[in-house]
């Protein structure tokens, strides 16, 4: 019997270390464990300057996570009361979840992108930019039936039944309230330097990148990781969101050498983020050419789920495959490659002749 040898874990897996790093002056980089797959840690970023210090990216909405914030303080020397300001990437919960707590023990500001807003919120308004009458009409929840037909997320029961209510009771959603919302390539002053917002939207539509012209860094979230790529989902309320991410990632690369040293929210600090973003973006360039491919293959109209097959291995099928595969599809559609019809509630998809 031949055994099976496990790959060895990418950066980003790695479980969360207790070793804080010096990145750059006033800069440090410390580790939180998350218990999401695909994922071991999350880089919690502490800034200093004369009024205390701004983290970055806290972790997970869960008390757990919000003792290791404070020990990671506790490792540098910094009272939890010197916490003056957080800023929340996007609106994912590993990044902001931690936030919440830290705003309700110190009043610190919560900094977002002006887009920031969680997917379950249940004032999340419609965007009459999304030519899917379903997908803009009504906030969804995590487990309903996706609008190409195929089945909702996993969701364990326990999850689902705290959703559902924090959504009649949103107080107990425990979102942080953001006091300052930034806006695309404005300027903002915290640990003793300058940084320009660079609005990134792809991997969720309030991505928020910082950029310091001076020292050269860029806190980069999840938009650019250096091993692993983003997720892509067709749920986010945009028209293209693949789109969206092929002009965020132009966007980021085009700072070039200016940027000296990428800080991603998981993972190792690296330095070509130009180079890594193009290797991004030939990474899904490549998998539009698959669907194509598979089109010709098949000879006949195919499912989401038909095609997702195609793009990720058996044991990465489900909801999020399925949603990344729908954004490639759509995206060939928008750009008319493909035609969308609908069989028995399911989109399906074929190539143009």
């Amino acid at each position: 019997m031949t055994e099976v040898v496990p790959r060895p874990l990418k950066q980003e897996q790695l479980p969360a270390s207790d070793e804080i790093m010096e990145i750059a002056p006033g800069v440090l980089r410390a580790q939180l464990p998350i218990s999401i797959p695909g994922l071991g840690h999350v880089n919690m970023y502490i800034l200093e300057d004369e009024r205390g210090v701004t983290l970055v990216d806290p972790g997970l909405p869960e008390k757990s996570s919000y003792e290791v914030v404070k020990k990671r303080l506790d490792q540098v020397g910094v009272p939890l009361k010197r916490v003056h300001s957080v800023i929340v990437t996007h609106s994912h919960p590993d990044h902001f979840g931690g936030a919440h707590w830290l705003q309700a023990d110190t009043g610190c500001d919560i900094i977002t992108h002006e887009k920031f807003r969680v997917f379950w919120d249940p004032s999340e308004p419609p965007d009459a930019d999304i030519d899917d009458v379903e997908m803009r009409s009504k906030p969804r929840m995590p487990w309903d039936a996706p609008p190409w037909g195929g089945p909702g997320m996993e969701i364990p029961w326990k999850r689902r039944a705290r959703i559902a209510v924090t959504r009649k009771i949103p107080r107990l959603l425990r979102l942080p309230t953001p006091t300052v919302r930034l806006v695309d390539a404005q300027h903002f002053r915290f640990a003793r330097r300058d940084w320009v917002a660079v609005h990134t939207p792809g991997h969720t539509a309030d991505h928020l990148c910082l950029f310091d012209p001076e020292h050269g860094l860029m806190l980069c979230g999840d938009h650019v990781l250096p091993t692993i790529t983003p997720h892509i989902s067709g749920l986010i309320r945009a028209k293209d969101p693949l789109n969206l991410f092929f002009e965020s990632l132009d966007k980021v690369a085009a700072f070039g050498p200016q940027v000296k040293l990428a800080l991603p929210a998981h993972g190792n600090v690296f330095s070509d983020l130009a180079g890594r973003a193009n290797e991004i973006k030939e990474h899904h360039v490549g998998r539009l050419q698959r669907l194509r491919d598979a089109c010709i293959e098949l000879g006949r109209p195919a499912t989401v789920m038909d095609m997702s097959t195609y793009l990720f291995s058996p044991r990465s099928q489900g909801g999020m495959a399925d949603s990344e595969t729908f954004a490639h599809l759509e995206h060939l559609r928008l750009t008319g490659e493909m035609e969308r019809t609908e069989s028995n509630g399911q989109y399906q998809y074929i190539l143009k002749d």
